[in-house]
């Protein structure tokens, strides 16, 4: 709403959300285990955009069950907290990885360290997740 401030603690988020490079992604097993993965991440139209291997546990885990956590590094001994519970989704029509230019900018030198480039990269990593958050819990 125009000229009301912006809560403090959600623009720290939002920013971290921007500008952090790993966050820890939590799916569950068919046998009900969580599972938590370091991804690299984009966080876009208030999603949060993962891409990965096709035949990764998180990928087989998102499609049997939506139901995600997504955990930034605690900073501030532990006093900068940003977790999101959310529903994810396999989408496969969703732009592959080289064709966003906010991913490439904020990876490339990474994908680099990876021996790849943009496109191989896209390629490797061709499954997006994207992740709507339903919960964030700020602290």
């Amino acid at each position: 709403m125009r000229g009301v401030p912006a809560d403090p603690k959600r623009a720290h988020a939002d920013a971290r959300l921007r500008a952090e490079k790993i966050a820890w992604l939590t799916t569950v097993r068919r046998d009900g285990q969580p599972q938590s993965s370091p991804v690299w991440f984009l966080y876009t139209d208030g999603e949060i955009v993962v891409y990965s291997r096709a035949t990764t546990q998180k990928v087989r885990n998102v499609r049997a069950n939506p139901k995600v956590a997504v955990h930034l590094r605690d900073i501030d001994d532990g006093a900068d907290v940003v977790s999101i519970e959310g529903d994810a989704v396999v989408d496969d029509g969703y732009p592959q990885a080289a064709s966003i230019p906010a991913y490439i900018r904020k990876y490339r030198s990474m994908i680099a360290d990876l021996r790849m480039d943009p496109a191989s990269f896209a390629r490797a990593y061709s499954v997006p997740i994207r992740i709507r958050p339903l919960r964030v819990r700020i602290e």
